[in-house]
């Protein structure tokens, strides 16, 4: 039981879901809330009108679906919005995972159990480590993959982050994570409730899952799905001019963008977000 990841303790737990039902009533009521089985457990899946053309939304680490509010009302449906299994959220793991391939089959797993083809997934941050995780080990069930800011895809973290992070984490008072989010961000939004139920997730839930690193080359020179990816030219988390060069070399099919003004949180400001929503319809 060691291997899989859980809350510290029931009252770590309950304030947890506190904060996370308050972030949930500023999403779009979702038209189905369902709990799909796979092999490491269930995964919460909010789903958001209907349609064709399946997209699914990965979040970033510990964000869950909630972090996509700001996007959800202005994408085509379906709209299938997780929270990653193995994190802290509504998704419950049961058996642990033994390597990143387990990941990214127990994410098809999910699209299987939701009769989902030709899928669009989205992943933002580690969400769209995970959306490549999907290309390179279980990609029969995808159209495309659409990354925002993806890290640890084609460049590593930056030592700020890693430093500014643990320290946060090592402290744990508001006022150090308001410091990590508002430079992260590019903004203090520590106070809106995506970014409190991120935080509330580190402090809350023990993650027992693989190291999360940069793929091999050859495994990205491997992507036969289609993929788009947007930077933000801002971004303080990774070299965010090297990780679009990366990629461009590595996947040479891929369309990449760097937005000059965006951060990490690549759709803080309204003109960042337009033109994710355009990127994520096309």
């Amino acid at each position: 039981m060691k291997k899989i990841g859980r809350f510290k303790n029931p009252e770590a737990q309950q304030r947890y879901f506190t904060v996370y039902e308050k972030a949930l009533r500023e999403c779009p009521q979702p038209d189905e809330v369902l709990d799909v089985a796979c092999r490491h457990g269930t995964t919460r899946v909010y789903r958001f009108g209907a349609g064709a053309r399946p997209l699914v939304l990965l979040p970033g680490l510990m964000a869950t679906a909630v972090c996509y509010a700001p996007l959800i009302p202005g994408l085509d449906g379906p709209v299938y919005a997780l929270d990653t299994l193995g994190e802290a959220g509504r998704s419950v793991q049961t058996r642990p995972f033994a390597g990143i391939r387990d990941r990214a089959l127990g994410l098809d797993d999910v699209l299987a159990g939701l009769g989902l083809d030709e899928v669009r997934l989205v992943g933002g941050s580690t969400g769209g480590w995970h959306a490549v995780n999907q290309a390179i080990h279980a990609p029969d069930r995808l159209a495309g993959i659409c990354l925002l800011d993806p890290t640890t895809v084609s460049a590593k973290f930056s030592a700020a982050t890693q430093r500014r992070a643990l320290a946060a984490m090592v402290l744990n008072r508001d006022r150090d994570w308001r410091r990590f989010v508002a430079w992260s961000a590019g903004k203090d939004v520590f106070d809106q409730p995506a970014a409190q139920v991120v935080v509330a997730g580190i402090r809350a839930y023990r993650a027992r899952i693989p190291l999360q690193d940069c793929p091999p080359d050859d495994a990205l020179r491997g992507i036969r799905t289609p993929v788009l990816a947007l930077f933000g030219g801002r971004s303080v988390v990774h070299d965010p001019v090297a990780a679009a060069a990366n990629l461009r070399r590595l996947v040479p099919q891929a369309e990449v963008e760097v937005l000059a003004e965006a951060g990490h949180y690549l759709y803080l400001r309204p003109q960042d977000r337009e033109r994710v929503i355009e990127a994520i319809g096309s």
